[in-house]
């Protein structure tokens, strides 16, 4: 369990390789390349036998926690597993080698299975438009709103302000912040939800688009989406919805339907893609047709059986990033849908939700549950009762880890003091979430007799509790030697 770093595993002269000798004339670097964009040598770099280098990372691995290796419970994450024949496709070699600059004519394939992908996204969604572009949720929240600017923009008549929950995901206050409006706040109500007359009594002219998350940040169904969608239409004014829960509504509910104009899809959440780390990711945005105009270009079009990009788009809001987006997180979700089919993407809603409820209902009287209803694909608890012996939420997570699971989001939505929110997704099975439900029980049991075992949680990891704000403020970034 002492694993030391790889420079510490350093002896002079080591190697890992062994190259046999060149049989044509060696080049330095300083001959083909400007002194100004060479780098001096790294001193102290390791140098370390093949052996160790294998056996140093693979250590290293197996002190780490992934969703191969337990239950991820992270909730407004989806941090399910995904099926690895999905991996194994978006690894032949005629999609990973497949250069973004061919010409359309050698790209007749990949064309065409990202316009089946757009399609099947329509669907699914009930919007008559999507793009791939965006490579991440945020990203693609940022595109819908820059949409919705660049269509008051050019009926002459822009717009200034952007209503949007405290149950919405973080990120959308900072999409309306960087496509130029200001952000108006409502408050959810007794029942966790917004209500119509929240939304009338802030919504005008001035107003470009509601921005909502369904289900929201609680795990909740915005019950009331229709109704507010006709008070914002009324006004002139755009449904944009967050994407991001879509696994809790694919193949029961169209957001189409609901009276929403604008939604991004998390490909990397819903749809078969490795989450976490910072990426990759994928974030493709549904619009109704008065948004279609304003699409990022190029935009797939077929004309007969050939499939081209299309640039001549007067009205679209320009080009959103290299290429036209994360064309491997694209083919996981194509395969994902594929093989699931209609009837599979409706059973995986179906169970997530089913899951969330599951464990809702096994912990409630455990754990202080703020809105003791019926959720959608993630329950949100607080440390409420706990917290009367001074055990608090960061302590609960960490004695879970002893327990064998990472732990679930915390302190998330920010409008529940002390939340504890589980996601259990559509993949795990009854016995892991009983294990699961039993140590969270055993840990309550604990606050509640031992308060300081678990306050001084984790005692079975290879390192007991850091200092987080320490570590966030004083990151060690580079070895020292």
């Amino acid at each position: 369990m002492d694993e030391p770093l790889i420079f510490e595993k350093s002896a002079d002269k080591r190697k890992g390789v062994s190259i046999a000798k060149s049989d044509v004339p060696e080049i330095s670097p300083q001959d083909v390349i400007s002194k100004e964009f060479l780098r001096d040598d790294i001193k102290g770099f390791p140098e370390v036998s093949e052996i160790d280098t294998a056996r140093h990372w693979t250590r290293l691995s197996q002190w780490n926690f992934g969703v191969d290796s337990g239950f991820y419970p992270l909730g407004s994450c989806t941090m399910k597993y995904n099926p690895k024949i999905n991996e194994d496709v978006a690894r032949l070699a005629g999609f990973s080698k497949a250069h973004p600059y061919q010409s359309d004519e050698l790209s007749q394939g990949a064309l065409q299975l990202m316009y089946e992908l757009e399609g099947f996204l329509c669907e699914i969604s009930g919007m008559d438009a999507v793009t791939l572009q965006p490579a991440a949720g945020a990203h693609g929240e940022l595109c819908g709103m820059l949409m919705i600017a660049q269509y008051f923009e050019e009926k002459g008549k822009p717009r200034k302000k952007v209503i949007i929950p405290d149950t919405a995901h973080g990120t959308n206050p900072a999409s309306s912040h960087l496509a130029g409006f200001s952000v108006v706040p409502v408050k959810e109500e007794n029942g966790g939800v917004i209500t119509p007359s929240a939304v009338a009594s802030v919504m005008d002219e001035d107003t470009a688009a509601l921005m909502l998350t369904n289900p929201n940040t609680l795990g909740l169904f915005e019950k009331h989406i229709k109704e507010i969608a006709n008070i914002v239409h009324k006004k002139g004014g755009f449904i944009y919805c967050d994407g991001a829960n879509l696994n809790a509504l694919m193949g029961i509910a169209k957001l189409g339907d609901m009276g929403v104009d604008v939604i991004q899809f998390n490909l990397h959440k819903t749809f078969s893609t490795p989450h976490g780390g910072g990426g990759p990711g994928s974030g493709p945005v549904g619009v109704k047709k008065a948004l279609e105009p304003y699409l990022p270009k190029p935009r797939i079009i077929k004309k007969g059986k050939r499939f081209s990009f299309d640039y001549q788009r007067p009205k679209s809001i320009g080009k959103l990033r290299a290429f036209y987006g994360n064309f491997g997180i694209m083919l996981r979700a194509y395969c994902y849908i594929k093989i699931m089919g209609a009837d599979g993407l409706k059973k995986a809603s179906e169970m997530a939700v089913l899951n969330a409820n599951y464990i809702k209902e096994k912990l409630k009287g455990h754990y202080h549950l703020p809105y003791d209803q019926t959720c959608m694909h993630e329950c949100v608890f607080s440390d409420k009762f706990q917290a009367e012996k001074d055990v608090h939420t960061l302590d609960i997570a960490k004695r879970l880890m002893d327990y064998g699971f990472h732990p679930p989001t915390i302190y998330f939505p920010l409008i529940v003091s002390g939340a504890i929110m589980t996601e259990p997704t559509e993949t795990e099975t009854k016995e892991t979430l009983d294990n699961f439900i039993d140590a969270m029980i055993q840990i309550a049991k604990e606050a509640r007799e031992n308060p300081d075992i678990v306050k001084n949680a984790p005692h079975t990891t290879r390192v007991s509790r850091l200092d987080e704000a320490r570590a966030a403020r004083n990151p060690v970034l580079r070895w020292k030697g």
